[in-house]
């Protein structure tokens, strides 16, 4: 029987995500046997205060994981592929991206004090809810539900998809839409991280073509806009036949401006419309 070690975060969320993989992979090749190795990260262990330059905050949920893979003390790792850097290592390419779940972000409660541990949610929670206080949170899934529980926040903002793997919708209030709350790039998808030496072709039980192409858009936008992990950027795109359309979204904090678009074309040119999407808003 061959063993697979896949690296992941030690988060509930994170365990929880890299055991879909792993019971796929299962389903798929009955011969191998999977080992979830969860790894504590600098982004685990540190949480960075909001004013953080976010060049400082760029990988700090996947160093310690690429680097056990470079060390190989493991195969692959699983990450939320909103947690990967838009530039990856070389050497750590993606080799599976997942089926999508619900790319959307949910609110939880309602009242005057929401809470949000991303800029990008806050910043159009605020044109959404000018009368509402909207203020940071940080903590994982969990911690952030008691602080809403204990009364420290009367509404909440988290990622559906979270929510839904850790058999949480039933808290949830109501769901954005894209045109209210753009989503972050690659929302919703996990992406399996491996090495450029290795042959990964038996990972195919768990790619999804169609998530791949949305994610190479959504990236490039991203990267075409040197977002790192606390810029305020969302992109989303939708597949349809062999064209796929982006939506995309950057904010200037300090002037709050919303500099918005959407552009379509050939779903097997996702990474050269993301660039482009890119330059015409911000031209």
């Amino acid at each position: 029987m061959t063993e697979i070690n896949i690296g992941t975060r030690s988060s509930p969320l994170a365990l929880a995500q890299t055991k879909i993989i792993a019971d796929e992979i299962m389903r798929s090749h009955p011969g191998i046997r999977i080992n979830i190795v969860g790894i504590k990260t600098s982004g685990d262990k540190h949480l960075l205060p909001f004013t953080s330059n976010p060049s400082g905050i760029k990988g700090m949920f996947t160093l310690e994981l690429e680097q056990a893979l470079l060390e190989g003390k493991i195969d692959f790792a699983v990450h939320s592929l909103k947690d990967l850097p838009a530039e990856i290592n070389s050497r750590l390419p993606i080799v599976a991206y997942s089926r999508r779940a619900n790319p959307f972000d949910a609110l939880l409660g309602g009242g005057d004090v929401i809470g949000s541990s991303s800029l990008r949610r806050r910043l159009q929670l605020e044109r959404l809810y000018p009368d509402k206080k909207i203020l940071p949170v940080r903590g994982n899934i969990n911690t952030r539900l008691k602080r809403l529980d204990d009364g420290e926040f009367s509404g909440l903002v988290l990622a559906v998809s979270g929510l839904e793997r850790l058999g949480l919708e039933s808290r949830i209030s109501r769901i954005f839409s894209p045109d209210e709350i753009l989503p972050a790039p690659g929302q919703g998808i996990l992406a399996c991280q491996g090495r450029s030496d290795r042959d990964y072709g038996w990972l195919s039980c768990v790619n999804d073509e169609c998530s791949r192409d949305c994610a190479v858009a959504e990236r490039s936008f991203a990267s075409a806009l040197n977002a790192g992990c606390n810029v305020p950027v969302g992109a989303y795109a939708v597949i349809d036949g062999g064209m796929i359309t982006l939506k995309g979204l950057y904010i200037d904090e300090k002037t709050r401006k919303f500099y918005r678009g959407e552009m379509k074309g050939n779903r097997y040119e996702a990474d050269i419309i993301g660039k482009k999407l890119a330059e015409v808003i911000m031209s």
